[in-house]
């Protein structure tokens, strides 16, 4: 039904206003699902993912990707980060457009000072807060989002130092709350529902169906081979099965959960660099587990 961004630099109170905006839209007349999509969400550590800009990127594509899988016309879905560079909030109102819905942006327009002054109070109270350093960069790169741009319009606009903290009552939370929940007819004007065109819808289906299937299936082979190790005590494991149309997976020597995570976005992200020049990423289940499994093999059958 809906995505919205919440946007602002380090401590400006997103999350408050990320949950203040749930709250309210639950208990408004909306029947849609509300989630809020966010790091904690994947037990990310804000000072790690924002060390450099390299696992920045990371970041916003585990966020990006979540948003991609979620964003539906039976729900509605908050995603709480900085989205501070306006080309990413460009991506999330691709999303939104490819999908069919309204898009929003939620700023938390807090002075500088302040920011600072609450990350201090929530290190005192042992909090999650930024490292000094890399509060002071973001704050520098953070890119105000302008509502003459369409990725950040409609725009609305909360200032915690200037009102009474955030609520759910705060006037941008009511106004957001009305556009989200208000229904749509021929007259209607105020409310835009972004429409997709063909050639997005298209290549949204293709390419979110493989990721899909992909995702799935190389989830279902580390399953495998996580239940095949702890039955195995540890030891080392040549000859596991997964079915009879894929390959036998031979390993050399026992492999850790963090390392099979790694192995298995490695592919991932190979195999989509991949499909930009060359063939799109397997739509299948099965295919895709016979390339995961030809590349574990590849890389841990002569370790």
């Amino acid at each position: 039904m809906a995505l919205v961004v919440i946007c602002g630099q380090p401590c400006s109170g997103k999350s408050t206003a990320a949950l203040c905006l749930s709250v309210a839209l639950k208990e408004s007349e909306s029947s849609s699902t509300i989630r809020i999509i966010d790091e904690a969400s994947f037990h990310l550590d804000r000072n790690q993912s924002y060390a450099n800009m390299t696992a920045e990127k990371n970041l916003r594509g585990v966020l990006r990707s979540e948003v991609d899988r979620s964003v539906s016309r039976d729900n509605i879905i908050i995603v709480d980060s900085l989205n501070s560079i306006k080309g990413y909030r460009y991506e999330l109102w691709c999303l939104a457009r490819a999908a069919g819905i309204r898009y929003c942006v939620l700023f938390c327009d807090a002075e500088e000072t302040q920011c600072k002054k609450w990350n201090e109070q929530r290190r005192e109270k042992c909090e999650a807060t930024y490292d000094d350093t890399i509060f002071e960069d973001l704050i520098r790169r953070f890119e105000k989002p302008d509502r003459r741009s369409r990725w950040d319009s409609p725009l609305f606009e909360l200032c915690p130092c200037k009102d009474d903290g955030i609520l759910k009552s705060s006037a941008a939370i009511v106004d957001a709350v009305s556009y989200l929940t208000k229904k749509v007819d021929s007259k209607t004007r105020d409310v835009k529902i972004l429409q997709p065109t063909i050639a997005t819808q298209n290549a949204r289906f293709s390419e979110a169906n493989s990721l899909y299937e992909l995702d799935r299936a190389t989830q279902e082979v580390i399953n495998v081979v996580v239940e095949a190790q702890s039955q195995s005590i540890g030891g080392p494991l040549n000859g596991i099965s997964l079915s009879q149309e894929l390959p036998i997976l031979n390993m050399s020597r026992s492999v850790g959960l963090p390392e099979l995570r790694r192995l298995r976005w490695t592919f991932i992200k190979l195999t989509g660099q991949t499909s930009l020049s060359g063939p799109p990423p397997p739509s299948d289940a099965e295919s895709a587990k016979r390339m995961f499994v030809d590349y574990l093999n590849r890389e841990l059958g002569t370790a």
